[in-house]
């Protein structure tokens, strides 16, 4: 009697032809959108020369003083009746056009930047930002963290450029010495105006509302920030223990524990947060990865009492203050220019200097 061979059914054969199909489709998948990006970034281009040249022909024509605005409005009125296709060169966009060029014409070092951006983002920018150096900050942070134009909005809104060179991020020295470059990935103040909270709140009302807003959260802490859970249990003995939020920075190939306190920070709280991180290096960070960050968020802070806390603490620890309401710029502005006026004559530093941090961040991030 012949025995039945062990032929290979249907199924079997389908599975490993199913494999090798999505391995090709996810191939021509990913160069579709490759391309997409490139046909984007070409356009991009094109059009922000165009805009360059057509402010660089006003500006010169002004300049000349064979122009005023009623001629720009008479252009604007012909390039509609001429090809009322065309969009964007109104009159008002016109000068825009001459604005973007005059900001940026002497300018070797931002000029190329600009166009790399989209119009939109451009226009926020030069618009809004009073200095060379506020510019340069939220053009190479655009492109860092790859902020649409309201998430650029809000961070001007925000003050992100003043905050980033007035306040320094208060930290251990363990964590410059096995971080280096944390002093510009963390922050000494995270304005969470988006969480919509009341002055009087509850830790828990703070964590919910963290959660509900997330996206946000993360745009406020800044490029690498993954989520990983919250309430985050640690079991060590027989009891369990849990991280008010926790995080992975890619960057920084760590684990970052989040404690949320609503009052005013205390030394004691370090203790906890230690213990946390003590958890998570041995019992959840993996070899590769770097030791664990602790992040004590508090509602407010005095500064001797974190620096005295701080030094002789042996973990990876900072100490940072939220606030629920938009930052005063013009205080933040006031405060800048103090700091700048109170440094010695031989230290004196230019503001495009003190924004070198963000610049260094760009590059490691190529």
């Amino acid at each position: 009697m012949n025995k039945p061979t062990n032929q290979p059914t249907n199924k079997q054969n389908k599975q490993p032809q199913e494999l090798v199909d999505t391995q090709i489709f996810a191939h021509v998948l990913a160069h579709i959108q490759q391309t997409r990006q490139q046909v984007f970034a070409q356009v991009n281009t094109a059009l922000i020369e165009l805009y360059w040249s057509v402010g660089q022909t006003i500006s010169e024509k002004v300049a000349s003083q064979s122009w005023g605005k009623g001629v720009v409005k008479q252009l604007a009125a012909y390039i509609a009746q001429q090809d009322p296709d065309i969009k964007g060169f109104s009159d008002k966009n016109l000068w825009r056009m001459k604005q973007f060029y005059e900001t940026y014409q002497h300018d070797t070092t931002l000029a190329p930047l600009v166009r790399a951006l989209p119009w939109t983002h451009n226009t926020i920018i030069f618009s809004r930002c009073k200095s060379r150096a506020e510019r340069e900050y939220y053009l190479i942070l655009v492109q860092n963290e790859k902020l649409s134009s309201r998430e650029l909005e809000r961070q001007i809104n925000a003050a992100h450029f003043e905050r980033s060179l007035s306040e320094q991020p208060k930290l251990s020295a363990v964590l410059r010495q096995s971080h280096p470059t944390s002093a510009s990935i963390f922050k000494d103040n995270y304005t969470l105006e988006f969480l919509g909270l009341p002055s009087s709140h509850s830790e828990s009302d703070l964590q919910q509302a963290i959660i509900k807003n997330l996206k946000t959260f993360i745009l406020e802490l800044g490029k690498d920030f993954i989520f990983i859970g919250e309430e985050y249990r640690l079991q060590v003995g027989n009891q369990d223990f849990y991280i008010d939020l926790l995080f992975f920075h890619r960057g920084l190939a760590a684990l970052v524990a989040f404690e949320l306190k609503i009052g005013k920070f205390s030394p004691q709280h370090l203790g906890q947060l230690d213990f946390y991180l003590e958890a998570l290096d041995r019992d959840v960070k993996k070899p590769h990865e770097n030791p664990s960050i602790g992040v004590l968020l508090c509602r407010d802070k005095d500064d001797e009492v974190v620096e005295y806390a701080l030094s002789r603490n042996l973990s990876p620890t900072l100490v940072a203050q939220y606030q629920c309401q938009l930052p005063d710029k013009q205080l933040l502005q006031a405060k800048l220019h103090q700091l700048l006026q109170d440094l010695p004559a031989q230290d004196e530093l230019d503001i495009e200097q003190m924004a070198e941090p963000a610049r260094r961040q760009g590059e490691d991030n190529e």
